[in-house]
């Protein structure tokens, strides 16, 4: 019954998370998301190592409990702090300037109040340094992620041969032959939709076609060698495309192509979206909603307002690299064992295995690191202006597409690597099942 709790408290956790972040820089500024991010990354930082220093029978756990009891008070407490203290934002994007321009514009009366002060020293060099810190970080979180796509690829193809060799082989060749399928059509779809974009230049094109041409060639020749298979090749193609389609869109439509929708709507005739029985349906299922307090209706409001203000990108990204992050610290044993029951366990510090241990340790330092990936994909797309909007987390240019081409290069050269180092398992594979002598 524990684990249907720790999973509810996960779930409000991560979306506390999500949602709390943004509106700090949406409502405050960039000054006061940044002091609510550095602030929550410490609590959790002095958390886990609280975690990790005193085991399940130590005299100190209580002090364990008590931080991830106090965690529901700690969070609202430090996002009204900042928006209090630090509301108040500046269209220069370099803190050194800001910095000197502080200290000129704050009346600063005893030394204290200059070092330690509002706008003093310590908050400005503080602040600073973690915008610095998480901008440098990005092509770090950026070749993380190809990595471990990289190893959930090939986790996924070592249990597709488990599953094969298993028992009711022919049924799983299709079952796995038709996710291939679907996968790889899928990236094609994605792919056409990138050759439509109005940005590809020439350099653009060249650079997709050499990108395209050899996650073909690599896929093909890890199918052909036995050293992959289909459902490697589809989830390392369609990665590569995903890479290719981040680099030319934000997920929004441009101004023109809402113009054009909208014009487009203006001109159709009146007709109901649905048939009448869904239509019956839905208003009924409207008139009920009707019915409930104002309260929920004020928290679904909310709710809105606040994924309003989070790019569409910075959500794909977040929940895409929390999904291959959290997917590492389980697939490393498995791909080091060659054995899918592996995926079951737990990183154990106790572990005689170093990258295991290192990502036991790393497992228990996860909710400082979703902070800092986080508050990384939202700095990119932070932008200041003159006009009455003042700042967005939605307009600003995401930019960091060199080393999105890097990760693109580093992953396919990785898996060409293994596909040199591998062995041949033509025996297993799922090309070769049906062959006869």
């Amino acid at each position: 019954m524990w684990w249907f709790f720790r999973i509810i408290s996960g779930s409000l956790f991560l979306l506390t998370i999500v949602l709390s972040i943004p509106i700090s820089f949406d409502v405050g500024g960039r000054d006061s998301g940044l002091a609510y991010s550095l602030s929550l990354f410490i609590f959790y930082l002095l958390y886990s190592s609280a975690k990790l220093a005193a085991p399940e029978n130590s005299r100190i756990r209580w002090l364990v409990n008590l931080l991830q009891s106090s965690q529901w008070i700690v969070i609202p407490t430090l996002l009204i702090w900042s928006l209090h203290n630090f509301a108040v934002d500046s269209n220069s994007t370099d803190w050194v300037s800001r910095t000197i321009s502080g200290f000129s514009s704050h009346k600063h009366t005893t030394w204290s109040d200059w070092f330690f002060g509002n706008g003093g020293l310590v908050e400005s060099v503080t602040l600073g340094s973690w915008d610095k810190t998480l901008r440098y970080s990005s092509p770090v979180f950026q070749l993380a992620e190809g990595f471990c796509t990289l190893l959930v690829i090939q986790a996924a193809g070592q249990i597709s041969r488990w599953l094969v060799n298993r028992g009711r082989s022919d049924t799983w060749i299709l079952i796995l032959l038709i996710l291939s399928a679907s996968i790889i059509a899928s990236a094609v779809y994605f792919l056409w939709r990138v050759a439509l974009f109005p940005s590809i230049s020439n350099i653009d094109a060249t650079l997709i076609g050499v990108t395209v041409t050899s996650a073909v060639f690599l896929c093909a020749i890890g199918i052909l060698t036995g050293r992959g298979n289909p459902v490697e090749s589809s989830l390392l193609f369609a990665y590569i495309v995903l890479c290719v389609y981040q680099i030319f869109t934000d997920y929004a439509q441009s101004a023109a192509a809402r113009a054009a929708a909208a014009e487009e709507a203006a001109s159709q005739p009146e007709f109901p979206p649905l048939p009448p029985i869904i239509m019956a349906s839905y208003s009924t299922v409207v008139h009920l909603f009707s019915l409930l307090p104002s309260t929920l209706y004020s928290w679904f409001g909310f709710l809105h307002a606040a994924f309003q203000t989070i790019a569409p990108s910075v959500m794909i990204s977040l929940v895409y690299r929390l999904i291959v992050f959290y997917c590492a610290t389980r697939i490393i044993p498995a791909v080091r064992e060659s054995g899918a029951r592996a995926l079951m366990q737990e990183p154990s510090l106790d572990d005689s295995d170093d990258a295991n241990r290192l990502l036991g340790y790393l497992s228990f330092f996860s909710p400082s690191i979703l902070i800092s990936v986080y508050t990384s994909l939202l700095l990119q797309h932070f932008s200041a202006s003159d006009g009455e909007e003042g700042w967005t987390l939605r307009h600003g240019d995401a930019g960091g597409n060199t080393w999105r081409w890097v990760n693109v290069a580093a992953t396919m050269g990785l898996y060409a690597i293994e596909l040199y180092l591998g062995s041949d398992d033509t025996d297993g594979g799922l090309v070769s099942h049906w062959k006869t002598d």
